[in-house]
């Protein structure tokens, strides 16, 4: 905590700050880039830290440091007097995410001790909502501990812990638009009956600036949220109604986080090493206990339906930009490959009907199996034309079962013998090698465009 010395201090330095003497790391990101953009409009002059080389442009000064280089990171902050802290590692690969909460810390510490050497006069933090008393998540147990470590200095620290955050470019936002558009029946775990309270990402931007604006919340912790209170479940349902979509769920208490991450990482663009810990952080509940930062920073709160709203429009009217690599085949290409694959493979099917003199055919099992086999392919095109990656991973389990199914089909051709049924007559057997190359051609698509549509889909980045 300062002292009304220090305070004092504090306010002649921040009511007077010179040029580009506040610095904010994550420029590039979620709420990075949005803080430098309302600071800047504001007559800030900003610094913004990234890994990339960013041109400069009015009032905004791009440094390029790595947090994991000291050096880099002592030279960005020369001259600073506040710092804005909103850094993560939470993306990236399997392996990288499995280490995100030490890279955390070693980050903390990094920033810590080179603003110490700086002369930094104060650090304000933008971390998530916990409670002390609670067994945490991983993603929460270190977004506390980051702010632990950055309030061990010397360095008045001031820290805000937020609920869920609601905005375009957002891994919440992104998971909640794509589940909800793309599914009308939803399967979720007991966590979607955990409170929370959704924070507009432009209300949180107004705290990080209100934070710098008034001296008395340095070296204090405040918690923010929005004006509704809500389990996860009533979210969705929020948004549904937003669509003019009807939403069914389905609970399913022995489905785990982990699961979860997974069909996440399925139905939607965010990756499971974003989904795992957002969704581990979703079991707690994460409710305002003490809204004391009103009283210092009043702002008029958004609710859920217009944070929504205002992220809805945002994307359509300019949806994040991303790097497409090069490829030999387009992804609309490649759509349309499969799309018309999958027909045909199902076109190709109903031969066993009407072409095949075989009685097998109307066993029970083959039955069963066909309708199985018709199910996936009406399952795998729904899911295809809203281009999840779970429609491309069906499409390509399925077409390599056929693929298998037709080629022992016509095992009689080279062996002279059937070991699926009855041997088939020569329209079968030239019917059965017109599969397998579509079967083909079925498999090839579904493996690239699995791959692919993550390059087109970048946190709600519609293709």
């Amino acid at each position: 905590m300062t002292t009304v010395g220090n305070l004092k201090t504090l306010s002649k330095s921040v009511n007077s700050e010179s040029p580009f003497s506040i610095l904010v790391t994550g420029a590039t990101g979620f709420i990075g880039s949005r803080l430098i953009s309302e600071l800047s409009s504001l007559g800030y002059a900003v610094k913004g830290l990234s890994r990339k080389k960013l041109e400069n442009r009015k009032n905004v000064k791009y440094v390029q440091a790595d947090v994991f280089e000291p050096d880099q990171l002592q030279q960005a902050l020369n001259g600073i007097e506040t710092a804005y802290y909103l850094l993560h590692s939470m993306e990236g690969d399997k392996q990288q995410w499995q280490k995100f909460s030490s890279r955390e810390k070693i980050q903390a510490r990094n920033f810590l001790d080179a603003a110490t050497k700086a002369g930094v006069k104060r650090i304000i933090y933008l971390g998530g909502l916990v409670y002390e008393d609670s067994e945490l998540s991983p993603h929460m147990k270190s977004r506390k501990e980051v702010g632990e470590i950055l309030a061990s200095g010397n360095i008045p620290v001031t820290e805000l812990r937020a609920s869920l955050i609601i905005g375009a470019g957002g891994g919440s936002y992104a998971m909640l638009r794509y589940l909800v558009e793309r599914l009308r029946v939803m399967v979720c775990p007991s966590w979607v009956k955990s409170m929370a309270q959704p924070i507009a990402v432009d209300d949180v931007v107004q705290y990080l600036i209100g934070c710098l604006k008034k001296p008395e919340t340095s070296g204090k912790i405040f918690e923010i949220g929005g004006p509704d209170k809500m389990t996860y479940e009533e979210l969705m349902r929020v948004y549904s109604a937003y669509l003019n979509k009807n939403l069914f769920v389905l609970q399913i208490p022995f489905l785990t986080t982990r699961l979860s991450s997974y069909w996440v990482d399925l139905i939607t663009p965010v990756k499971a090493s974003l989904a795992r810990p957002l969704i581990d952080s979703l079991v707690h509940d994460t409710v305002v206990t003490d809204d004391s930062i009103k009283e210092i920073i009043p702002i008029n709160l958004k609710s859920v339906r217009e944070s929504i709203d205002i992220a809805t429009q945002e994307m359509k009217s300019s949806p994040p930009k991303i790097e497409l690599k090069e490829e030999k085949t387009g992804f609309k290409i490649n759509q349309k490959i499969i799309l018309v694959s999958l027909v045909s493979l199902a076109m190709i099917g109903t031969t066993y009907y009407w072409l095949d003199d075989r009685t097998d055919v109307y066993q029970p099992f083959w039955l069963m199996g066909s309708i199985i086999w018709y199910a996936v392919i009406i399952m795998s095109i729904l899911c295809i034309r809203n281009k999840t990656r779970l429609g491309y991973l069906m499409a390509g389990v399925l077409s390599w079962v056929t693929l298998a199914f037709w080629l022992f089909d016509n095992f009689y051709v080279v062996f002279d013998t059937s070991i699926i049924a009855s041997t088939p007559n020569e329209i079968m057997i030239i019917r059965n090698f017109i599969g397998i190359v579509t079967a083909a051609v079925t498999v090839v698509a579904s493996h690239n465009l699995f791959h692919k549509v993550i390059d087109y889909q970048k946190k709600g980045n519609p293709i």
